[in-house]
């Protein structure tokens, strides 16, 4: 069966994002660039890959994204309208407009439904982009986590998972170090 796996940034205070929403204060570094496009290309967004060289390259862990309103408004802000192509791409919203781009299934209610039905399908992992509310909304279906955690501290803004106190188990199954600081930790749920 498929795996929900939150695949996510985080400053070591654990948040994805500023109070605005703001993510560039993160220390992009080449050498995380480059490993995110090595171990993780199907993240990379479809307006970036030709420039990153993973245009064309087969999707590695995920065929489908499913990000919340806050993931998704950046790139439409941008003028990118279908920021995963190369993925099946689910917006959660219940304020987003109608979206006119055929790629984007707009998702306006129960988003535990959708990735239940998900998992039952044949595929790759699913691939939650984010955000926090959204991602605290699935945790009972989260499988594994993936955290990019950035040596920064953000000191506020937007929570990694924000929800009801839900205490979930999940073991670390490996954690690699980059040496500009960044590491990456792998987590599965408890079951």
């Amino acid at each position: 069966m498929r795996k929900l796996v939150y695949y996510v940034g985080a400053s070591l205070d654990g948040y994805i994002a500023g109070p605005g929403g703001e993510f560039d204060f993160y220390p992009v570094s080449e050498q995380i660039t480059a490993w995110i496009c090595d171990r993780y290309p199907d993240t990379v967004p479809t307006h970036v890959r030709s420039s990153l060289g993973v245009e064309g390259v087969p999707n590695k862990v995920f065929d489908t994204v499913i990000m919340g309103r806050g993931s998704y408004e950046p790139g439409l802000t941008a003028g990118v309208t279908s920021p995963f192509a190369h993925l099946r791409q689910f917006v959660v919203s219940t304020t987003l407009p109608d979206t006119e781009d055929p790629a984007i299934t707009l998702i306006r209610t129960d988003p535990l439904a959708l990735v239940k039905a998900l998992k039952e399908a044949e595929g790759q992992d699913i691939w939650l982009c984010g955000g926090g509310t959204l991602a605290g909304e699935l945790l009972p279906e989260i499988d594994e986590l993936v955290i990019k955690r950035y040596p920064v501290v953000a000191g506020a803004g937007i929570p990694m998972i924000r929800g009801n106190f839900e205490p979930t188990l999940f073991t670390p199954t490996a954690t690699e170090s980059l040496s500009d600081g960044a590491s990456i930790t792998w987590l599965k749920r408890n079951t």
